[in-house]
């Protein structure tokens, strides 16, 4: 037997072993590229692009990698640090079973959570059945016509919500009514959204201050259905007279209490908002959770988010896609009625495969048995003394309310020292909140809570028998509801793991493929990143629990804004941005209240390049700052003359410019310091668009070279996996004298804030922060500088090799590209026919999700490959772009038509190379495109090419009849 041989104890213990396995080129590969760009090291390369302005002068200080293993011990010693209570909290937040086959399956598994954003149809039918199956499980529950893919979170739902009504409705006033009794997250951040806005929020605590408003002139109120302290009522009187003020009714429901509630749809709602998270997602200390928005059918074409339609393929068979204004606030920019450019695809799914799993009846099962259990709890206090005078109302589903008085925080505090949370409302007030988990040990615990020191407490059992739920008779359902096959067939387990198998299967992610998307880096989501998002200890926590049992995370917030810091140069982080968009959102709100605290409040003018993101001039719009557009030279680059001229008319009013860096264009544009210096000159604050951060980390770092504020990514650069679209995460980062101005949460303990709340909870998608703690701890600064510059490495390795067939549109006057390259196609539509959508269309028969598709210029495609590909995958890719550029010359040749050539066709279907009669000019092996089985496996595209415009014409956003398949 051989013995291996000895080895240092050190050598062992190899601290950095994860950073080899996060980035995919190995020494000889790098020699081996960097010998194909003609320089002479990685560090020579990295010098020629970066300008030496603004190269980093000193290293991140952080922590020493850690090896998995390692990373794994101190974060759950960190985790550990969390306490785990039984919650009765509620507040929008509960309890819930996630299935086994959906946690594993869809949560854990990697061809869901690797997925990307499903705008290309072709590649996407999975996720985006899913989808649908979740925007028809809105609609149902609700009784609304239709139902986008998801929102961030409820509270911000709710403000989308009042800005739709607010340009859909025809009254003309600036006033929003909010009924007390909405969650307090909710209004916080209503408040938020309405401020910049000039929208007035009149805040009805009492039925008094609701007739009041409602008697005034306003443009939309809002409902919580069930109400926060549990109470329902039927509003639909309150619903005449709003609409009697021509004015909009937007409910936040409650979809498990929708099963058996009469539901808004059916007494009039103008838009029903909420959250889906007791549909199968831990409450993750408050996201990420799928929320939803429906609203009535005039109001579709200016519905906020992402909204999948149906359409058909180019054999005439239903296909999905993207509908309406997923990509408005891209097209319309300063003009767009929203910044929201994403959704929360991946626990949208869990929340429709949980309806998919349960079905009707079993969703209604669990509703019943939660109304039951809160009923039996009710006539427990009775018995131990809780009058139904002391109960805030007589009628609930899920949530009492007892009157405590001055015994409230004595009794709270009783709940934590047995083990429980439960909530202190309006100081006097105790709300107690049932869910899916709750048990009849869970009621007796409740019982014992209340209890006077020495009373008997009552028996559940003697209550089980004909309990009625506080539900009143006439506001009980009797419409149905998931009536489609697909809500109504995969009850066994065995069914539902076929099932989600099955949507799988038909999509492309990046656990089959390079995903080469620039602007948006699909770069590895390590597994042992993603572990921990699954433990109790993070998953299991309600994000308004009481301070003290937050510790974890605490320090977790703590330690990864340090070390965000260090990478950005930046002197204070925000994590509670749920998304890029919104840390946009609320970097602008700390401009904006910076100015504003000076005495400046009239400077609103923000200057964006015309290459910008598309978010960016969304964003200023949704602050209340008037955009200015300025132009870009022949290269892609800030024209600085233009800017100059701008900021010099616009001095008195200049609030801000916002740039992407390095630019959208995927160059380093060397007058960036220069810019920020003018900027500065006339008064105004540098917003740096984080999008490309994945080029800056350990090489550059915004906060040095001139920003004033950045938002990051952390579902690109620090690998949060994007999710089919889905969640991420936008920390907004600061300079020092803006610190004041990060987004506050009065419910989280650190209100008073000027800016006020953007998302609903204190740390918004607290969850998947685990994910960059482990990534930051594994790679250290020397990994994190390390896969930037592979990144670069990898972008300008693609470029070179594809020059004589797609020459790259912008580079540095040596040729250079950063992290991206575009790739100009727009030559070959003269020569050949083909189009960008073509080529795009085309690697999907080669087994790849297209680069990004004529943005930011028509007609391109933009490569960014990622620190994370091997080189054997980036040359298949290369491999599969020659091979397509050679089918382009056939034509070009007249080999083949333009009107029929492989191009023009794809993608192929298996099912139509399989037909019997071929009667293309090309032949049905090259159709097929496999470059080399031994290789790579072949993808098939379930469908073939889906015909945008007949989607658009005929919006169909709901499940597909069964009939549509025959």
């Amino acid at each position: 037997m051989l013995m291996p041989s000895a080895r240092p104890l050190g050598e062992l213990e190899n601290p950095t072993e994860f950073i080899p396995r996060h980035i995919g080129i190995d020494e000889a590969g790098e020699g081996h590229m960097l010998s194909v760009i003609g320089e002479a090291s990685r560090r020579a390369l990295i010098e020629s692009i970066v300008p030496r302005s603004i190269a980093r002068a000193t290293p991140m200080h952080l922590p020493a990698p850690l090896s998995e293993a390692q990373a794994l011990l101190e974060l759950r010693t960190i985790a550990n640090r969390n306490r785990v209570l039984k919650s009765f909290i509620g507040q929008g937040y509960y309890g819930t079973y996630t299935p086994g086959v959906i946690l594993r399956n869809v949560l854990e598994n990697p061809a869901w959570y690797t997925a990307y954003t499903p705008y290309q149809a072709e590649i996407s039918q999975g996720r985006m059945e899913a989808l649908v199956n979740f925007q028809t499980m809105v609609c149902d529950l609700t009784a609304m016509p239709i139902a986008n893919a998801s929102m961030l979170d409820e509270a911000t739902a709710a403000a989308e919500a009042m800005t739709l009504a607010k340009r859909s409705v025809k009254s003309k006033s600036s006033t929003f009514v909010i009924a007390g009794d909405c969650h307090p997250q909710t209004i916080e951040v209503v408040r938020t959204r309405a401020r910049p806005l000039g929208i007035e929020v009149v805040l009805a605590n009492s039925a008094e201050e609701w007739d009041q408003a409602l008697a005034g002139d306003f443009f939309a109120a809002l409902i919580q259905y069930p109400a926060s302290s549990g109470w329902v009522m039927d509003w639909a009187p309150e619903v005449q007279k709003i609409h009697a003020k021509q004015a909009a009714a937007i409910v936040a429901a409650d979809l498990l209490a929708l099963t058996l509630l009469v539901p808004p749809g059916e007494w009039g709602a103008d838009i029903v908002v909420g959250s889906t998270q007791r549909l199968g997602m831990p409450m993750g200390a408050g996201g990420p959770h799928a929320a939803y928005m429906a609203c009535r059918d005039e109001f579709k074409r200016s519905l906020p988010g992402r909204l999948v339609g149906v359409s058909v393929d180019s054999h005439g068979n239903p296909a999905y896609r993207l509908a309406l204004q997923t990509r408005e606030q891209h097209i319309r920019r300063e003009k767009a009625t929203s910044n929201i450019c994403t959704a929360q695809v991946l626990p949208a799914v869990v929340a429709s495969m949980y309806a998919v799993y349960h079905g009707p009846q079993g969703l209604k099962r669990i509703a019943q048995r939660v109304a039951s259990y809160t009923a039996i709890l009710a006539q427990g206090l009775e018995q131990l003394g809780w009058s139904r005078a002391d109960m805030h109302h007589q009628t609930a589903f899920d949530t009492l309310s007892y009157r405590a008085r001055d015994r409230a925080q004595a009794i709270a505090a009783r709940a934590v020292a047995m083990g429980a949370n439960i909530r202190v409302a309006w100081d006097e007030y105790l709300c107690i909140s049932l869910d899916e988990t709750t048990t009849r040990a869970d009621i007796e615990l409740l019982w014992t809570i209340f209890a006077k020191d020495g009373q008997a407490l009552p028996s559940v059992a003697a209550f089980e028998k004909g309990i009625e739920p506080l539900i009143p008779p006439e506001l009980r359902r009797t419409s149905d509801f998931l009536t489609h096959p697909v809500f109504n067939t995969h009850h066994s387990e065995t069914g539902m793991l076929r099932y989600i198998r099955a949507l799988s299967d038909k999509d492309l992610a990046l656990d089959r493929t390079m995903i080469p998307l620039g602007s948006c880096t699909m770069k590895l989501n390590a597994t042992s990143e993603m572990i921990p998002i699954t433990w109790p200890e993070f998953a299991h926590v309600h994000p308004f629990a009481p301070r003290e049992q937050l510790a974890g995370y605490a320090e977790l917030d703590a330690q990864l804004r340090a070390w965000l810091c260090e990478a950005t140069g930046y002197a204070g982080i925000s994590l509670q941005p749920n998304a890029g968009s919104q840390g946009e959102y609320a970097g602008l709100l700390a401009i904006k209240g910076w100015h504003e605290s000076r005495g400046e409040a009239h400077r609103n003018v923000c200057l964006i390049p015309s290459s910008a993101h598309g978010t960016n001039p969304a964003s200023a719009q949704m602050v209340g700052m008037q955009v200015v557009v300025t132009a870009c030279d022949a290269n892609g680059n800030v024209d600085l003359a233009d800017l100059r001229s701008k900021c010099e008319r616009h001095s008195a009013d200049l609030a801000c410019v916002m740039i992407t860096y390095p630019s959208t264009h995927g160059v380093f544009e060397r007058q960036v310091k220069e810019l920020c210096e003018l900027v500065h000159a006339h008064g105004g604050r540098v917003y740096v668009d984080g999008a490309n951060m994945n080029a800056l980390v350990g090489v550059a770092a915004p906060g040095e070279f001139g920003g004033d504020v950045s938002h990051l990514n952390l579902h690109k650069t620090f690998c949060i996996p994007h999710g089919g679209g889905g969640p991420g995460v936008g920390p907004v980062c600061v300079v020092e004298d803006l610190v004041p101005f990060l987004p506050g949460h009065a419910a989280g303990g650190n209100g008073g804030h000027p800016v006020g709340a953007v998302s609903a909870a204190p740390l918004g998608n607290a969850a998947v922060l685990p994910i960059s703690w482990m990534y930051c701890r594994m790679m250290g600064a020397e990994g994190l500088r390390q896969a930037t510059e592979v990144a670069i490495l990898a972008a300008n390795y693609i470029s070179v090799r594809l020059k004589d067939h797609y020459p790259t549109l912008y580079a540095s006057p040596n040729g250079h590209v950063a992290h991206e390259c575009i790739l100009d196609l727009r030559p070959l539509k003269d020569s050949s026919g083909v189009t960008a959508e073509d080529v795009a269309k085309r690697l999907i028969d080669y087994g790849f999700h297209a680069p990004t598709l004529s943005f930011p210029v028509a007609g391109t495609l933009m490569v960014e490959p990622t620190e994370s590909e091997t080189l054997d995958e980036i040359d298949r890719f290369i491999d599969a772009m020659v091979a397509i550029r050679e089918e382009i010359r056939r034509v070009e040749r007249g080999e083949w038509p333009q009107d029929d050539n492989p191009l023009r066709h794809a993608p192929h279907t298996a099912a139509s190379l399989l037909a019997g009669e071929w009667t293309h000019a090309y032949p049905r092996e090259v159709a097929a495109a496999v470059l080399d089985e031994r290789r790579h496996a072949k993808y098939w595209p379930p469908i073939g090419r889906v015909d945008n415009v007949y989607g658009d014409r005929n919006l169909f956003c709901s499940c597909v009849p069964m009939a549509a398949y025959e």
